[in-house]
């Protein structure tokens, strides 16, 4: 039987479902007091994915990339310091108190325990990378694995990429790419999203197996189209000659169409692929699982955003690659039967753990390494282990602790340093009055800049090397940024100009394109006639995450398909 319960934090109602029920008994954990949309601000509040500073590594004295500003009062080891053997996480272990609650021992195991700069592994000339792995060659890329000469991307995976820049989503591989979104298995397209196995393909959105398509739509296998119109080799070249795709302003007024051409084309009500009985959005080869967005592989799991490879699972985020019975977690791969962590790895038998990988039956631990049977970073017997973590679960349960995921109140890093400030951004004032964190010295400059946006040059071929040294000013946000050598050369190759945004605002208006990561039910907008429906308005009806009013055209999948496919 559903119940409807009251969120602790924003007060709204929110339903458990008897599914629910039976997941919460399976790993023995109670029902949620926090609704979905706010359980999952309280994961982001722990994702610091790409506000980067410089500070001294406290055990090899180098400077190090970080997502931790100098100001912090934590521990900081560098990834090759942290991932040595050259100290022991069971030396910073103690007794549990049963005198004080769990949030306040734990975050001060978390000011003892060294923590790791940046979460990468096994990348070369890579050092401006976080949550990344087998990069090569990559400058301020988030979320990215064997990506090679790449440049503020976010989110690349499932296939290698390179020379791509200002992307966002790019699965199963991917060369010069420039300014897509979502995009799959393509080639030198730029400002495209949705966009699966396509070559040089310009302004575009929701096609597949297309070439040489420019400022087109809902297209299949089609190539020298130009707004959606057929045109000859010689005739569609003739056209693009039209436009001096190097100029910054052909480029702006390119864009600005470009929106309008997304807005005014057939969204189908959800992106779901090879999927049965799931909702969401942009989901592939899954089955049994209900609001995941961005995820791939999902079975019988609930709540997710950013994962692949998933069983049996529920309220995890950026997780993935084999994982199973994961139950509010952040940033966990290859773990099963993990709950309440943040950034474990390749781990068993885990509850209430901060960054520790390769281990098994872990509770409360922070910064351990092939570990097992330990409590506060505390070896124990089996049964001893046992015992006590029973007794803590039950202090917990008094305290109402147990069942909820780490406060936010100890995360080592400011609301603003994280994703909750891009996807549920709240105000400074709401943030203290919550007794959460936020950062006040975060990276930046404003009015620094040594050449005025109006005095770059217009078009890309009248760039020279020298830019490099010029420090630019964002004309949304006025911070300061600058343009490396590798990124200039790649701007030229691609023929695209300087831009005028930070990354910063360049990533948040990419954010920006694509539907939100929330649900509302709706009706088919399809008026056309179908063969499931004979004429007026389609009656099916959907989970989608376009909203009502809304300008977009939201069709159901058969309305769809009968219009695009």
């Amino acid at each position: 039987m559903t119940e409807a319960m009251n969120c602790k934090s924003c007060k709204r109602e929110f339903a458990v479902e008897p599914e629910d029920f039976d997941f919460y008994k399976k790993i023995s954990v109670p029902p949620p007091t926090w609704c979905p949309d706010c359980r999952q601000q309280r994961r982001y509040a722990w994702r610091n994915e790409r506000v980067l500073y410089r500070r001294k590594c406290d055990l090899c004295g180098k400077s190090t990339v970080t997502i931790y500003s100098p100001n912090k009062p934590y521990k900081v080891y560098c990834p090759p310091c942290w991932w040595s053997d050259k100290w022991d996480s069971y030396g910073y272990g103690r007794d549990f108190d049963f005198g004080k609650t769990f949030t306040e021992q734990f975050y001060e195991l978390q000011l003892a325990a060294p923590r790791i700069a940046l979460l990468t592994k096994n990348s070369v000339n890579s050092e401006y990378t976080n949550h990344s792995g087998e990069d090569r060659n990559c400058y301020l890329c988030f979320g990215t694995f064997e990506g090679e000469n790449d440049m503020y991307c976010t989110n690349m995976y499932g296939g290698k990429t390179r020379d791509c820049c200002d992307c966002y989503r790019i699965t199963g591989g991917g060369e010069l790419l420039y300014e897509c979104v979502d995009t799959e298995k393509s080639y030198n397209c730029q400002y495209g999203r949705l966009l699966r196995s396509c070559v040089d393909c310009y302004y575009a959105f929701d096609c597949r197996n297309c070439k040489k398509c420019f400022m087109c739509s809902n297209l299949r296998n089609k190539e020298y189209c130009f707004l959606n119109k057929q045109y000859s080799k010689e005739d569609y070249q003739k056209k693009l000659e039209e436009y001096k795709l190097s100029s910054y302003k052909t480029r702006e007024k390119l864009y600005k169409e470009w929106l309008e051409l997304m807005e005014k084309s057939l969204h189908r009500f959800s992106v779901i692929e090879n999927s049965v009985n799931v909702s969401g959005n942009m989901i592939s080869n899954s089955k049994n699982s209900y609001h995941i967005f961005d995820g791939n592989d999902i079975e019988d799991s609930k709540y997710s955003h950013l994962s692949l490879d998933m069983k049996n699972s529920y309220d995890f985020y950026h997780v993935g690659i084999k994982c199973e019975l994961v139950y509010e977690g952040h940033g966990m791969v290859r773990d099963y039967n993990v709950h309440f962590c943040h950034l474990c790895y390749d781990n068993s038998n885990l509850e209430y753990c901060d960054t520790c990988h390769n281990s098994e039956n872990l509770f409360g631990c922070v910064s351990v390494k092939k570990g097992s049977h330990a409590i506060f970073n505390k070896r124990y017997e089996k049964g001893e282990y046992e015992e006590l973590r029973k007794k803590i679960v039950e202090h917990m349960k008094a305290t109402g602790e147990y069942g909820e995921y780490l406060s936010p109140k100890i995360s080592p890093i400011g609301y603003n340093e994280t994703q909750g400030i891009i996807y549920m951004p709240i105000t400074e004032e709401e943030v203290r009055k919550r007794g959460w964190k936020w950062e006040k010295e975060v990276p930046g400059t404003f009015g620094k800049e040594t050449i005025k946006p109006e005095d770059i040059p217009d078009d890309i071929k009248d760039v020279g090397d020298s830019i490099t040294k010029e420090v630019f000013m964002c004309l949304s946000c006025s911070r300061n940024y600058n343009i490396i050598q590798p990124e200039i050369q790649l701007y030229k190759r691609l023929g695209v100009p300087v831009p005028r945004l930070c990354p910063d605002c360049r990533y948040r208006r990419k954010i920006a394109i694509r539907p939100p990561r929330k649900l509302w039910h709706r009706q088919c907008m399809c008026e056309l006639k179908h063969g499931h429906h004979s004429g007026g308005r389609c009656p099916n009806e959907f989970e989608t995450p376009y909203s009502p009013g809304r300008p977009e055209m939201v069709y159901c999948e058969e309305c769809y398909n009968a219009e695009v496919v």
